[in-house]
């Protein structure tokens, strides 16, 4: 990103990890696996916003307050939120999401945050259920789990990159189309 400091970045990241947190402790688990547009928005403009490790940085902000809020499970929490971050930002990164001269594949970001939503979602539900049996299989809630989070992701995706486009990137770099990372 055109000139944004290493404390810029930290607080920017702090700041989408914080609207994580707050859209993570308004729902319950495991509707919270469902249910994660407004992760998925921030993970993603992290990820072209910060790169190039934005998602994660956003991933842990938010997990780490959310570990704080639910902290029974906050080793839990803390690694699904990186392994979901660091997701977004390695098939953003494999996918060539963002080009060379800065601008944005929509298909591209919106693919990358769906796949990596739903194999999180997925991941962090049957960990819930077989690994600490905090819930009974249910085939219904897995498919529930599955299409909201892949609906999710696929949202937030989208979401990010109409953001971007429409108001975020006009005025991070109003004089270049270049993205440069941060220093």
């Amino acid at each position: 990103m055109v000139g944004l400091s290493r404390s810029r970045t930290v607080a920017l990241a702090a700041l989408f990890g914080s609207v994580v947190f707050i859209s993570k402790v308004l729902l319950p688990s495991p509707f919270d696996k469902a249910l994660v547009v407004v992760q998925a928005i921030f993970l993603g403009l992290g990820a072209i916003m910060l790169p190039p490790l934005g998602a994660t940085f956003v991933a842990l902000s938010g997990g780490l307050l959310t570990a704080a809020w639910r902290a029974p499970m906050a080793v839990y929490t803390v690694s699904f939120a990186v392994i979901y971050g660091l997701l977004v930002d390695c098939l953003c990164r494999l996918l060539k999401v963002q080009s060379i001269e800065g601008e944005i594949s929509r298909a591209r970001l919106v693919a990358a945050v769906t796949v990596s939503t739903a194999l999180v979602g997925m991941a962090s539900y049957y960990t819930t259920v077989f690994a600490f049996q905090l819930l009974p299989r249910n085939l219904t809630l897995e498919l529930a789990i599955l299409v909201g989070g892949t609906i999710s992701g696929f949202a937030g995706g989208y979401l990010a990159t109409v953001l971007w486009q429409k108001s975020i990137r006009h005025i991070v770099r109003p004089s270049s189309n270049r993205v440069r990372p941060a220093a």
